[in-house]
């Protein structure tokens, strides 16, 4: 995935030439920021010391993490300027590699070889961009230089490599592909450790500012990301493929418990629309009926009796 647009050659044949005019310590420097492409340091350190952590509150204990030594050799390896670092991690970007699936894991370090190579070579990269890369037997390996428990600055998110470390799921995990559940569980606990020295739930969102304009942000912009992230979370990209993405939260969530934080409660449904009260039937309350409609009016007689004949009185007895 290509996070850096490449020099081209004319460009680079300029800057070395200029490089020639400048002092050796300027020059080394200059030669560091050109190898790192078009994203602009932020609050940076040339192989400055690790800052002393404080003792973290959540934290979780470091995976067991395969050293660059057991796949990089002296057959691919390139000079290299110093690493540069950041004051800590607040957030880390998942992604795939884009490659096949089919592997056997024992072949992993020349996969990781190969990716070296062209990322340093097509590409001129200083170094292999992730931080980290995870098999699909769960296996992580150390990626770019410059010591795993440190704030190394990457080369994975364009805008946004700053204060993020990337971990690399090595295949290609677009829609309906299954994500192996040992990748998912070690990546979960890669991100528990390394957030966890920052103190970082995996479960919230960093404020992390884009370096780059190439970025879904404008140079400058502050943003409020995920605190395991999803590369297309701040770069225009299908990385790290649907089903690896679909796979977060649940990767978050193993995080934080992994860090001893308490399980979040499942948010609570809005309650529905209470209906208008209806009267219970019972006998005393027998249920309405539809109103009658009104009777037709008839004639009513009068309540008075009839009026009778008066009785005349008797006449004289015969």
């Amino acid at each position: 995935m290509r996070v850096f647009p490449r020099a081209g050659r004319r460009t680079r044949i300029a800057v070395l030439t200029l490089l020639g005019c400048l002092p050796g310590l300027a020059a080394a420097l200059a030669l560091v920021l050109f190898a790192q492409g078009a994203d602009r340091p932020v609050a940076i350190h040339l192989a400055a010391p690790a800052p002393a952590s404080p003792a973290s509150r959540y934290g979780a204990p470091r995976p067991r993490i395969v050293p660059r030594s057991a796949w990089l050799d002296d057959t691919v390896r390139r000079i290299q300027p110093p690493p540069r670092y950041d004051d800590k991690v607040v957030a880390v970007f998942v992604h795939h590699t884009d490659s096949p699936n089919g592997y056997a894991c024992a072949e992993v370090p020349e996969i990781i070889r190969r990716l070296y190579t062209g990322q340093t070579g097509d590409r001129a990269w200083d170094d292999i961009g992730y931080n980290f890369l995870v098999d699909r037997c769960g296996t992580i390996y150390e990626g770019r230089a410059g010591g795993t428990e440190r704030a190394v600055v990457g080369a994975h998110t364009q805008g946004f490599n700053h204060r993020t470390a990337g971990i690399a799921a090595l295949g290609t995990f677009t829609a309906g592909v299954p994500v192996p559940r040992a990748m998912t569980d070690s990546i979960a606990a890669l991100a528990a450790w390394k957030l966890g020295l920052a103190d970082v739930d995996p479960r919230t969102r960093a404020r992390l500012v884009s370096s780059n304009g190439l970025s879904r942000y404008r140079e400058g912009t502050v943003v409020a990301l995920p605190a395991v992230a999803g590369h297309q979370d701040g770069y225009r990209t299908n990385c790290p493929g649907a089903a690896l993405a679909a796979s977060l939260p649940g990767i978050r969530e193993a995080a934080a418990r992994l860090q001893g934080r308490v399980p979040q409660a499942p948010p609570t449904a809005a309650p529905p629309s209470t209906p208008a009260t209806v009267p219970a039937r019972t006998p005393l309350n027998p249920p309405l009926k539809a109103p009658l409609r009104a009777p037709l009016e008839v004639p009513v007689r009068s309540l008075k009796p009839p009026v009778e004949a008066p009785v005349q009185a008797p006449t004289g007895t015969p």
